[in-house]
């Protein structure tokens, strides 16, 4: 029986997306994605943030560069992937990623029309609690 590596996240982009076209005309695009939870500690509430490095390539990295911003809400499916390199120094590094297989945008209609980018993660869950918004359209 073959392994599954599945992973499927709900965060916001840490920043914009960082386009590179490779040779043959190959696009990727990578981003941070903070996922956050909260509890409760010793009756004071804790959020605890964790941050994952996005990969995307071909048409999905067209698509992310032309609708992704930093703040934003996605829904992510992906695999994981842990490569290897060596830095400046020849030491060997080592780093983990999301290869993301697709996405879908989340919150408001509004939120992806010709705004400004904003300067960070939502005001407030309120600004982002719904893939659906009030008349029952989808955000896309």
């Amino acid at each position: 029986m073959s392994g599954i590596n599945k992973v499927i996240l709900v965060g916001h982009l840490g920043k914009d997306p960082e386009v590179r076209h490779l040779e043959g005309g190959v696009t990727v695009a990578s981003f941070p994605l903070a996922t956050s939870e909260t509890y409760n500690k010793d009756g004071k509430r804790v959020e605890q943030t964790e941050w994952h490095n996005i990969v995307l390539w071909r048409g999905l990295a067209e698509v992310a560069s032309k609708y992704l911003q930093k703040g934003k809400l996605v829904y992510i499916e992906g695999k994981l992937r842990t490569r290897s390199f060596e830095d400046k120094e020849k030491v060997k590094k080592y780093v983990t990623e999301v290869v993301a297989e697709n996405f879908t945008m989340l919150g408001r209609k509004s939120d992806f029309e010709n705004t400004p980018v904003s300067s960070g993660t939502p005001k407030s869950e309120e600004d982002f609690v719904s893939p659906v918004d009030e008349t029952g359209d989808l955000p896309f």
